[in-house]
């Protein structure tokens, strides 16, 4: 077990606030939304944080996700919980995408996506509040991601996923641990079964952002981003957005960092990347809307994305309008085409949902959003290894002749 794990540590947490309102809530205590009905977010005394705390002594620590301690929500340290959550490098794709442009690639985490980052945070932070009985709606990666953690922690488990949710991740969720329904219909209409249930007091709901700390855990990836660039930004972010925990999760440690004084004023322009068959922060966007309406008959091969309401729809919509980003939408054909000339060009496989933010970004190209000498980063939310791949079925007879010419 490294250093980070085992060092004692300060908490800096003072308070939970309505992300809406303002209204303050107590901290070590069991929350969901706001009295608000909107995501409640974690504030530190980051004065406090600044004196106990300097950049060249984080540069020290081992560089996984709980380097970043004194800006988790964690008291204890005995309530840590970890199966390895590496910081993930940046891997350049210059024959798909040009010179500048850089893949974070989530899907070195534990469980394969970047879901890990949220649910190890929210399990921690059951744990430490004496939760024993979860339950989530998922379109795959988090189920999985929940499942492995819940069960290292003995907190029982069960999931809904969208009857299409791809058969690994159901699988997975499934030996981790978990009890997993499969439903007939979208993550919302999961997600209605476990508030129903919540109500009842048959479990705590995890649902995406109806908890505090998942916000927390997605943070890293902006905390990450910032030290792996030398302490400044990229000028543009592409992330695939289907609840937006991420996004809203970078967007709040880029103020972190600013207010510690560990970065300038500056800010990426954050793109929010939908598929065009399920894209209602894209419509709320160009609409000119605070808040997103639900997108009926929602559609697409990337089915991380397939989210037709977002509680934190007006984080998103406020994250992406400040920075100077857009909302785009793409086409399931041109999803596809990026995975397939991210692998057979650059040896990366994407997920679909990464694949969006590569054609989302060779979209806002041509569009003039972005130039090709500015820096870029996308999100690849998991491994492409998760997902069906194309059949290769070219076969050899060793028996027969073998014409060389051809292979």
């Amino acid at each position: 077990m490294n250093e980070n794990l085992t060092a004692d540590r300060a908490t800096f947490v003072t308070h939970l606030e309505c992300s809406l309102t303002g209204e303050r809530y107590e901290a070590d205590q069991l929350h969901n939304l706001s009295r608000a009905g909107r995501p409640l977010l974690v504030r530190y005394d980051l004065d406090a944080v600044r004196d106990a705390l300097r950049r060249d002594t984080l540069a020290a620590r081992a560089t996984d996700l709980w380097r970043w301690r004194e800006l988790l929500p964690v008291r204890e340290t005995r309530n840590i919980v970890s199966l390895g959550e590496i910081e993930t490098p940046l891997i350049p794709i210059p024959a798909s995408a040009g010179p500048n442009v850089w893949v974070k690639d989530e899907g070195r985490l534990p469980t394969g996506s970047f879901k890990a980052r949220g649910l190890v945070m929210a399990v921690a932070m059951a744990k430490e509040l004496g939760v024993t009985r979860i339950a989530m709606p998922t379109n795959g990666n988090a189920g999985a991601a929940l499942a492995a953690y819940a069960t290292r922690v003995g907190i029982e488990t069960i999931v809904f996923c969208p009857e299409d949710t791809p058969e690994v991740n159901v699988r997975e969720i499934a030996a981790q641990g978990a009890k997993v329904w499969r439903v007939n219909g979208l993550i919302d209409d999961c997600g209605a079964i476990v508030g129903k249930g919540a109500a009842e007091g048959r479990w705590f709901d995890f649902s995406t952002l109806k908890e505090p700390y998942r916000i927390e855990g997605k943070k890293t990836m902006g905390l990450e981003l910032a030290a792996q660039l030398g302490w400044r930004l990229p000028k543009a972010i592409f992330y695939p957005t289907g609840g937006g925990t991420g996004l809203i999760g970078m967007w709040k440690a880029f103020d972190e960092l600013e207010k510690l004084g560990w970065i300038g004023a500056e800010r990426p322009r954050m793109f929010a990347v939908q598929a065009a068959g399920c894209a209602p922060i894209v419509r709320a966007f160009e609409a000119g809307e605070e808040h997103a309406e639900r997108w009926e008959d929602a559609h697409t091969v990337a089915a991380g994305i397939r989210v037709p309401r977002a509680v934190g729809d007006f984080l998103i919509l406020r994250a992406v309008r400040e920075s100077g980003g857009k909302a785009l939408a793409v086409g399931d054909p041109a999803i596809l085409r990026a995975v397939d000339d991210a692998a057979r060009r650059d040896g990366l496989l994407l997920c679909p949902e990464g694949g969006a933010t590569l054609a989302a970004y060779r979209q806002a190209l041509r569009d003039g959003e972005v130039d090709e000498d500015e820096e870029v980063v996308l999100f690849n939310c998991a491994t492409g290894l998760k997902y069906p791949l194309p059949a290769a079925e070219q076969r050899l007879d060793r028996h027969g002749a073998i014409d060389f010419d051809r292979l």
